[in-house]
């Protein structure tokens, strides 16, 4: 058993990984502030989650990379030797990640589960949350009703300003109406839908709705080419910032558009945080784990075919977290799947 709370107590958030992690991970700290209003937070992240969450109200960061040498451990155990916590949330397990736990000085620490704690993660942590098979935000939330003993719900409050806001709504102004945003590449090859079905359905929206499209996507020379190519379908009614956006400024894009297509990225979770409804695009993992969080009503979800298909097994009774790894599973979304979502999505916003 470890002591009680303090009435003030500082407690520490681990989490770095990628864009869309620390987005969902932001939900659980809101919820934490929401429990222990006068706590002090510190979250040690990456430049990149950073570069989404500064100016969050209420929390200090602590900016470092990824350990990637023995002489980063070193400076990160330096850095942290003196400091004191009275909890420490893991939010993240992986071997490179678990050693720096160590580091961290608290009574308490709070890891995974048995079976989501990865690499050993449960040698450094004290306490654990509950397993349950469900969405990455739920994991997060479950941080923080083990720490508090009471339930946590998901609210976000993402931190892009009016300069953010006003660059997004400028750069968009000559677009119609309605506007879709597009988001087509995933940072993982086997979640990337067709780009040739992206292209009829870019066809099909501006034919049917008269639409604006804003294509969104990162700095890779494959993606931009992919974005390139897709916003020459239909270049009046397109814009294309593949590659010319921060996270925030992303963000604020998403906040100005009526929906979002996308494929399992971090784009999903930003639109899902500012409140704008997601195709979704899903057969390598199910949208209930993966997708917007709650929000999944206009995703298209090909999972449970995919895996009776690719890997014959039934989908009800696989193990956690199995993943379909065949090149064929998002082909089994039609151009008809997606535009039947888009069409209710748009029907319910406008």
């Amino acid at each position: 058993m470890t002591a009680p709370l303090p009435s003030s107590p500082h407690i520490a958030i681990v989490r770095f990984s990628a864009l869309g992690d620390v987005v969902m991970a932001a939900a659980a700290v809101r919820a934490l502030q929401q429990a222990l209003p006068d706590a002090m937070i510190t979250w040690i992240t990456s430049p990149l989650g950073h570069n989404m969450l500064e100016g969050m109200a209420g929390v200090n960061f602590l900016v470092t990379d990824k350990p990637r040498s023995l002489s980063d451990y070193r400076a990160f155990y330096r850095l942290l030797g003196a400091r004191r916590f009275d909890a420490v949330l893991a939010m993240q397990a992986n071997l490179r990640i678990n050693l720096l736990y160590p580091a961290l000085r608290a009574p308490l620490k709070i890891g995974f589960d048995r079976t989501r704690a990865r690499e050993l993660q449960w040698l450094f942590c004290n306490r654990s949350i509950p397993f349950k098979n469900d969405h990455l935000v739920d994991s997060f939330l479950a941080f923080v009703a083990e720490l508090t003993g009471t339930p946590a719900h998901a609210e976000w409050t993402l931190p892009i300003t009016h300069t953010e806001q006003a660059w997004a709504q400028k750069k968009l102004a000559a677009l119609p109406r309605p506007l879709i945003a597009l988001h087509p590449v995933s940072s993982k090859i086997e979640r990337n839908w067709l780009s040739p079905r992206y292209a009829k359905v870019i066809e099909l929206a501006v034919k049917f709705f008269d639409c604006g499209f804003v294509i969104t996507g990162g700095h890779a020379d494959d993606e931009r080419a992919i974005c390139a190519r897709l916003a020459q379908v239909a270049p009046a009614h397109t814009l294309n910032l593949c590659g010319q956006t921060t996270p925030k400024q992303l963000a604020a894009v998403l906040a100005e558009a009526d929906v979002l297509i996308a494929p399992d990225t971090a784009a999903v979770h930003l639109a899902r945080a500012v409140d704008t409804p997601v195709v979704g695009l899903y057969a390598v993992a199910p949208a209930r784990l993966t997708g917007p969080y709650q929000r999944t009503s206009y995703c298209v979800d090909r999972y449970d075919e995919a895996v009776r298909e690719f890997l014959d097994k039934d989908p009800a009774r696989l193990q956690w977290n199995t993943r379909v790894h065949h090149p064929g599973a998002m082909a089994l979304i039609e151009v008809e799947d997606v535009m039947q979502q888009l069409s209710r999505a748009l029907g319910d916003r406008i």
